[in-house]
């Protein structure tokens, strides 16, 4: 039987960046990541719009605001450290209606709150700022910016491997068992031994969880992203990364412009009910996975206060001209040729039995064994802080 001080399962940014601080936290201590894909940094970290966000949104106090703030630093100072290029491109929000100047008002206070500088942007300003765009006012966050985390979540592996951890590929979790003294987890071809166990799962991680003996009051329910880009005569066509201003009721940024650090011009994302938890091509389908949200109530709950959003949404992913006039209510010159369909992403959302989605970081604790339930955007700027929280709070170490 392997073993190892520390274990961690999942090796997405999140879980990556866990098994780093665990390294730092424990001078000599041995780190073992287990990754069931053949590469790390497959599902969300490889598939989402790559902002380090400055967390304006976030309530203050909470979780979610407080690392994802710390993260924006440390993410850049990782960047400059290790030569991985990244760009503070700013982030315009873009109001399009009287309530949505209102909630502008809002942010701004909040921004204040959180110490981050933001700049109020007129009508004419925004036309001259971005040209293509249009609205009643902006509200401007010249902090954000754009990197590609799959090259950070890279970085943090060769990290790990520098220090003496390891970061095992194609093993995928059979079972796990807490003990007094360890945590026993069975893979398909090997059994470890662990002294500690941190689990990042993602989009499997409620399954994670009930296989180590838990019962979370909630399941995750996948909700598929699905993303546009522009043609390549269209690169600069903004410069700013441009976002609509966000319902405060709903977990979703909205369909929004974003230029890459590779040179390409995103639109999206949908969010629509995913068939499938890491089915990336249209009308994947996986019976199970189906099945599971379909007997969970906390779905019906939450389908039956978003009936008018989620028909919006699905309409949206089936009629591209739909899809065109969200981005034609800040960018009307958009034409529908101009929208080239890409790889669409999945965001693992958390959701209560009661219908409740969850917008803050959600964890479940043991003796030995942290489970990551809940880990939403901006979980990959935040990455490098929650790991050193949750490596903070893991107990046991001798295996």
């Amino acid at each position: 039987m392997l073993s190892a001080d520390f274990c961690v399962i999942g090796a997405g940014i999140v879980g990556l960046a866990t098994a780093r601080a665990l390294q730092e936290r424990h001078p000599g201590a041995s780190v073992t990541v287990l990754e069931k894909e053949p590469v790390i940094a497959k599902h969300q970290t490889g598939h989402n719009s790559g902002v380090i966000h400055s967390g304006i949104y976030y309530e203050p106090g909470s979780l979610k605001a407080r690392l994802c703030r710390e993260g924006e630093r440390l993410t850049k100072q990782l960047c400059r450290d290790h030569g991985i290029e990244y760009r503070e491109c700013g982030k315009l929000l873009v109001a399009t209606s009287d309530v949505e100047l209102s909630r502008l008002v809002s942010l701004a206070e909040r921004a204040a709150i959180h110490g981050i500088p933001v700049e109020s942007v007129s009508a004419d300003r925004l036309n001259e700022l971005e040209p293509n765009i249009r609205g009643l006012g902006a509200l401007r966050v010249p902090s954000t910016g754009i990197v590609d985390f799959s090259k950070v979540s890279e970085q943090l592996a060769r990290n790990i491997a520098e220090a003496g951890g390891a970061v095992v590929l194609g093993e995928r979790v059979v079972d796990i068992v807490e003990y007094p003294d360890h945590v026993a987890v069975q893979m398909d071809a090997e059994d470890y031994r662990f002294g500690a166990l941190v689990a990042c799962g993602g989009l499997q991680a409620d399954r994670l969880a009930e296989c180590a003996g838990l019962t979370p009051d909630l399941q995750i329910v996948p909700f598929r992203g699905e993303y546009f880009q522009l043609h390549d005569d269209l690169s600069d066509y903004v410069r700013h990364l441009i976002y609509p201003v966000p319902d405060p009721a709903l977990p979703f940024l909205g369909v929004h412009l974003s230029p890459t650090i590779d040179d390409v011009i995103t639109v999206g994302p949908s969010a629509v009910l995913g068939l499938a938890r890491e089915g990336y091509p249209k009308f994947s389908v996986r019976p199970e996975d189906v099945a599971r949200y379909l007997r969970f109530p906390g779905l019906w709950k939450l389908a039956g206060k978003h009936l008018g959003t989620g028909f919006r949404e699905m309409r949206n992913s089936l009629f591209s001209a739909s899809y065109l006039r969200e981005c034609r209510k800040y960018a009307p010159g958009l034409e529908l040729d101009d929208l080239i369909p890409k790889e669409a992403g999945i965001r693992a959302q958390a959701v209560r039995t009661d219908g409740t989605l969850l917008h803050d970081f959600e964890l479940a604790e043991t003796p030995r064994m942290m489970h990551v339930l809940n880990a939403p955007s901006p979980a990959a700027t935040a990455a490098l802080p929650i790991g050193r929280y949750i490596a903070g709070r893991v107990g046991g170490r001798q295996s």
